[in-house]
């Protein structure tokens, strides 16, 4: 099965059979995302070692024992409706309708807020679900759950999550995969988020595959990982006969960097044209090709910003790190450390909000210019 990806580039034209432009896979402040990916960072950044060693060095003084990164998370600066707004605006730039799907890690609360409004009713309850197989664990988008059922399919995905029984896993694919309108997309599929090996990673998702590919629709092209890996997917879907589909994966400010085009008028529509038809049209937009390096450490820029409107008060970056102590406690970074961090930390975050306030850089990129024919 041949994909149809469209780069997009200034006065590129799209086809007119597109009406409608479609986010997948992005992140609202109802997302926990992992601390993990500091000690990965750490290790391309003397400074951000140092701040490392200085946040530990005071937590161990405080706390009389190690940090433990896997007890913490950070949440992602957007509001929901504010995450729809920064999609859709993309997408009208473009002249197209905008069907946007957000999908944060183990929660639907951004859909069924967004639902309660009259002006986002249409949009779809989804979720980015941790799928523990074998010695690591993936994450499959579900986009489109039904609304009367959005709790009660959420309950049984987290306890899949909590304690995994392979035994189950077909059963819970078979109840997703029964609703017509509901997509199932394998997210980042060779992304070795674990850090188990690349080769001992290829062979379980090859393994999950065998046992459950007839409940994944679609592989995703992700709009945070290096195009490498997802030439790496683009080849995997093709040995399954699956298509591949966007998903952006924004946690920050910028709109998601691959999208999809269609004519579908509506998320089930769109669903349908990828299910029963096998089609999908992806558009890689401009910013995507400005550098993956680049692309992340302007996505940590945004996620140090001050947010003065931010949905929770949650302003400064220290309100948006949380820790759960080993009495089961949830404090933020900066109940921790009061308004006197580390001066390691300090001098790193100051530096972080400085580099944000640079002439040219465009946080609230819309892509490219593109022009209709």
């Amino acid at each position: 099965m041949k994909p149809s990806i469209l780069h997009v580039s200034q006065g590129n034209t799209l086809p007119q059979r597109f009406r409608t432009g479609v986010s997948l896979h992005s992140h609202t402040l109802h997302s926990k995302e992992s601390l993990n990916f500091i000690n990965h960072a750490s290790q391309h950044s003397a400074l951000l070692r140092t701040v490392l060693r200085h946040g530990e060095a005071r937590y161990r003084k405080l706390h009389g024992k190690e940090l433990d990164l896997k007890r913490g998370w950070w949440t992602p600066p957007l509001a929901p409706l504010d995450a729809l707004r920064v999609e859709s605006s993309q997408i009208e730039s473009m002249g197209l309708g905008p069907l946007v799907s957000l999908s944060d890690h183990d929660d639907i609360e951004a859909g069924m807020s967004l639902q309660a409004l009259d002006a986002s009713r249409t949009v779809p309850i989804s979720v980015e679900w941790t799928v523990p197989f074998g010695t690591t664990f993936f994450h499959i988008g579900v986009h489109n759950i039904l609304p009367m059922h959005a709790r009660m399919v959420m309950q049984c995905l987290e306890a899949f999550t909590a304690q995994p029984d392979p035994a189950n896993l077909g059963t819970i694919f078979s109840d997703l995969h029964s609703h017509p309108a509901t997509l199932i997309i394998f997210n980042h599929p060779l992304w070795d988020e674990k850090g188990i090996g690349a080769a001992l990673h290829r062979e379980t998702v090859l393994d999950f595959l065998r046992q459950h590919q007839e409940f994944i629709h679609a592989f995703e092209l992700n709009g945070l990982r290096p195009w490498h890996e997802n030439d790496l997917a683009i080849q995997l879907a093709a040995q399954w006969n699956k298509p591949v589909i966007s998903g952006g994966d924004r946690h920050a400010v910028e709109p998601n960097a691959i999208l999809n085009a269609t004519n579908a008028g509506t998320f089930a529509e769109f669903v349908e044209e990828v299910r029963e038809d096998r089609h999908s049209e992806v558009l890689v937009m401009q910013h995507y090709h400005e550098g993956h390096v680049s692309r992340i450490f302007h996505n940590m820029l945004d996620v140090f910003r001050t947010y003065d409107d931010h949905g929770r008060g949650w302003t400064e970056w220290g309100d948006r790190v949380f820790f759960t102590s080993e009495t089961g406690e949830v404090r933020s970074l900066r109940q921790y450390w009061g308004e006197n961090p580390p001066s390691a930390v300090a001098i790193f975050a100051g530096f972080m909000r400085l580099a944000g306030q640079l002439p040219g850089k465009g946080t609230l990129r819309a892509g490219a210019q593109v022009q209709r024919d």
